[in-house]
């Protein structure tokens, strides 16, 4: 999982922008609440296996309520601070079964990009709720992270 914040409410206006766009929610991937995590990787068996969180550090909320859930915070990893730097980051992020980001942020962009060209699937960056029992859905395809239409400049 990477949790970008992007500074507070530019990042909010930065994804409802995207959203606008590409139809996912405008706040989920910023929030990374628990329910949209294990939306994601309930259906793929990946809730009992370890959940690498890496991010900006700059909205604390989004690790702590993660950590409270009871069925992710005993999966949830974090890199030590001795050992964080940003080509671990990427590292971990490109090499995962699975990938959670935020599409407004340009680390995720590389972070999805990459992983494309090498092969990887599941990404997850554009989702959005479709109906009203909470279930989530892709809305925006892979190829969404390279639509100019949608990422403009983030292409």
């Amino acid at each position: 999982i990477h949790s970008r914040s992007l500074e507070g409410e530019p990042g909010f206006r930065l994804l409802g922008n995207l959203a606008n766009r590409s139809g996912c929610d405008p706040v989920a991937a910023l929030e990374m609440k628990p329910d949209y995590i294990k939306a994601i990787l309930k259906p793929l068996g990946m809730t009992k296996h370890p959940i690498v969180f890496i991010t900006d550090g700059q909205n604390p909320a989004v690790l702590e309520r993660l950590l409270a859930d009871p069925d992710l915070g005993p999966m949830i990893r974090t890199v030590p601070e001795e050992a964080c730097w940003i080509g671990g980051d990427l590292t971990l992020a490109i090499m995962s079964n699975a990938f959670i980001g935020n599409p407004a942020s340009t680390f995720t962009g590389f972070i999805a990009k990459s992983r494309l060209a090498l092969g990887f699937g599941h990404n997850y960056l554009f989702r959005a709720r479709y109906n009203y029992m909470g279930q989530w859905k892709e809305v925006c395809g892979d190829h969404c992270i390279f639509d100019k239409s949608i990422m403009n400049v983030m292409s």
